[in-house]
């Protein structure tokens, strides 16, 4: 008999294909065309399993699927499913951890030489027939040599603080569990409390969960600490920033610049600020979405799914329910 995953995203075609290349004997796949509640519900009403990433998955919808065995996040981030429910139902919930860690820090990395070097002002300049070369070179920075933090040391925090070993940058963290020293000096970092490490840095980098403790935590407050000429790169989650605070901190130079991949509704209405202001890069929560990346992280998710239908259990790491 086969058993079927519900895809709770709308994907491409080419994503589609791929998945169906590397799906076990005795499963099938079927993603959702809309990002309604009701899309969600109506995927789920037969599935056995279900994936994740960015839709959210309230109880309605983990209530219309009486057979879901396990929900898997494709990512690492669980903010956005009801965990309460699942834990109920009886429900597992797994996470990909690790399988993204390395193009978002990439893509961290990229984001920070992109505001420092004003690479999109840049382009959208000479693309219109300008030549800003003055311009550019007057609002440029280095990368190199500066001091970069870090909130939130896990998979991806660690191989953001690794690419910057080659940038001679300073490196501090801020994270719930300091690393032993031995450690840390591996890594090349150092650790701050949060405070501390927001009035240093030339860079802020954001790579936490958003939990309780992470919901709002760069708001006025926490921006009023940073340096004017400061930048601020969020891959984490949009919740983490208050993003009517970090408008006013833009606008009014309480920081430089930054860029936003993640935003609190995904997409933002089109009329959000920070799709509109010139000290800002945004991009659509991709930093993940690394195309050559892709067949890594589903193998990694199909066979979690294959180990709950041996009865077999989920590895640590990637258990959460």
């Amino acid at each position: 008999m086969t058993q079927k995953i519900a895809l709770l995203q709308p994907i491409a075609g080419e994503m589609a294909e791929i998945i169906q290349s590397l799906l076990p004997e005795g499963f099938s796949a079927t993603a959702v065309k809309g990002r309604s509640v009701e899309d969600l519900k109506a995927e789920v009403a037969d599935a056995d399993y279900a994936l994740w990433w960015d839709v959210p998955v309230p109880a309605e919808v983990l209530a219309a699927g009486p057979k879901l065995k396990l929900l898997h996040k494709w990512g690492v981030g669980i903010d956005n499913i009801d965990l309460e429910y699942c834990r109920a139902h009886g429900i597992q919930v797994a996470r990909t951890t690790g399988s993204n860690a390395a193009p978002v820090a990439d893509f961290t990395i990229g984001l920070m030489l992109a505001l420092a070097r004003r690479i999109v002002p840049a382009h959208n300049s000479t693309a219109a027939g300008g030549w800003a070369k003055n311009e550019v070179w007057k609002q440029s920075v280095m990368l190199t040599g500066k001091t970069v933090g870090i909130i939130g040391l896990g998979a991806i925090g660690k191989g953001v603080a690794k690419r910057l070993q080659g940038f001679d940058c300073r490196v501090l963290y801020y994270s719930r569990t300091r690393l032993p020293e031995d450690q840390a000096k591996a890594l090349g970092v150092e650790y701050r409390a949060l405070d501390d490490l927001l009035a240093e840095v030339d860079f802020l980098s954001l790579n936490c969960p958003l939990t309780p403790e992470t919901a709002g935590m760069i708001n006025a407050a926490a921006l009023a600490k940073m340096k004017p000429s400061a930048m601020i790169i969020n891959v984490a989650r949009g919740g983490v920033v208050v993003e009517a605070d970090l408008v006013d901190a833009l606008r009014n130079g309480t920081i430089r610049a930054a860029a936003v991949d993640v935003f609190d509704q995904e997409p933002p209405p089109a009329d959000h600020p920070l799709l509109h202001m010139d000290n800002v890069i945004v991009t659509p929560h991709c930093a993940s979405t690394a195309y050559e990346n892709s067949r890594r992280s589903i193998q990694h998710w199909l066979g979690n799914m294959v180990r709950v239908s041996k009865g077999e259990p989920i590895p640590e790491q990637d258990r959460v329910v």
